[in-house]
């Protein structure tokens, strides 16, 4: 019989039980809380910038605490996160990506509140232009010094900001096929989302540098490709015993499922800059998981990439953003992904109709047209002789413009 995930009998890392010289394992069970339809979650990070320098600002306690409640509890929508320079908005369970924007808005908009009088600007994108990592303050928190403290240089590196979309996943069944074959659109999501050129002031030459960052963290960055829940459940269950994590957060992965939440989590995109363009992408990841779920419903075996391509996939969108030629298939046909995008947009196209959300899925369209926010931000600098302030500046002035 095995034991549920976070009932097994061990220390405080989670590991089982130990007897005479060993860790004696017990096979972990994994439950997933099926989602009765596919419902939408949206985390977004944003970044805390002083409004003279621009320069990134550790002030996010006094942000959060002017947020709390007359009960003095936290903000149910607005947290931190592992450095004071940044706080997370995240939407409450919504069924519409419209309601997921609205709920954003909202949250940002009591943002605002307490940010504007204290002098303080906001910006999303995957990486600060010019800041410091060595400069910035860790949240107070058992959790993320316990990750500093084991990770070292590249723990104490992690200045990088992203979203994460949550959709909700019926059947614990369909939950690793779906993500199995989300990794085929991976390098979309990455190339669409890159706003992450420069780091520390000088630019990295690829367009997302957060997705090379993030990956280098225990657990990080790619996931495995698991045929069934059992073996997924038998990979958690190696991890606890050998002290690699302490519970299911730890596992960092681009895509992962969220057993409690009864969803898939998408976590590739770098910090979105506007609202209009996280509607987008939400929308984009919201068609791409309802319809992969359609398509099991009808019985079909839905496509996958050997892990080699994904990876590969993965460094070219990072590398070259919307100029990546991306790896279709097992035979290695290539193609530009945003050749390969506006297929992908006309076969969602019935599904965002059936979501209430094809105004948004044709909006991902606009993001080349307009450049991503890591050519957005290499024009500016460029016209303004590689000053690195003006970038933020315009970071700063994207956001502003969310209606």
């Amino acid at each position: 019989m095995g034991a549920t995930l976070g009932d097994a009998p061990g220390d405080a890392t989670g590991r089982a039980a130990r007897g005479p010289g060993l860790w004696l394992a017990r096979h972990v069970r994994v439950d997933f809380t099926p989602s009765p339809r596919p419902t939408l979650g949206v985390e977004w990070e944003l970044a805390l910038v002083d409004r003279t320098s621009r320069d990134l600002t550790s002030r996010a306690g006094t942000v959060l605490d002017a947020l709390r409640g007359d009960d003095g509890r936290e903000h149910p929508r607005i947290h931190k996160e592992l450095l004071r320079n940044t706080v997370e908005v995240v939407t409450g369970i919504c069924d519409t990506v419209a309601e997921a924007a609205a709920d954003l808005s909202g949250s940002l908009a009591q943002v605002r509140r307490v940010t504007d009088p204290l002098g303080i600007e906001l910006m999303s994108a995957g990486t600060h232009p010019f800041a410091r990592w060595s400069a910035q303050q860790v949240t107070d928190n058992p959790r993320y010094a316990e990750l500093i403290e084991r990770t070292q240089w590249w723990g104490r590196q992690m200045l990088i900001w992203g979203v994460h979309v949550h959709v909700g996943v019926d059947s614990v069944h369909k939950v690793l096929p779906i993500l199995n074959t989300m990794l085929n659109t991976y390098p979309h999501l990455q190339a669409l989302s890159a706003s992450s050129p420069y780091w520390t002031g000088t630019d990295t030459g690829y367009a997302s540098n957060r997705a090379l960052m993030f990956q280098q963290l225990p657990t990080a960055g790619l996931p495995f490709q698991f045929g069934s829940w059992a073996e997924f459940e038998s990979y958690i269950d190696d991890m606890l015993v050998t002290g690699v994590i302490d519970g299911l957060s730890d596992v960092r992965w681009d895509v992962r499922p969220s057993p409690a939440l009864g969803t898939l989590e998408t976590r590739v995109c770098d910090g979105v800059p506007t609202l209009r363009e996280l509607t987008a992408l939400t929308a984009l990841v919201h068609c791409l998981v309802v319809d992969l779920d359609t398509r099991l419903e009808a019985g079909e075996e839905l496509p996958t990439l050997p892990p080699w391509h994904v990876q590969e996939n993965k460094w070219r969108s990072a590398r070259y953003g919307l100029d990546a030629e991306v790896i279709l298939d097992a035979a290695g046909r290539e193609r530009l992904v945003t050749d390969d995008l506006a297929d992908v947009l006309e076969r969602l196209a019935p599904v965002a109709r059936r979501l209430g959300c094809a105004d948004e899925l044709a909006s991902v369209a606009d993001i080349p047209r307009r450049g991503a926010s890591y050519q957005r931000q290499r024009a500016v600098a460029e016209a303004a002789g590689g000053d690195l302030v003006a970038v933020v500046d315009s970071l700063v002035a994207e956001l502003r413009e969310t209606p």
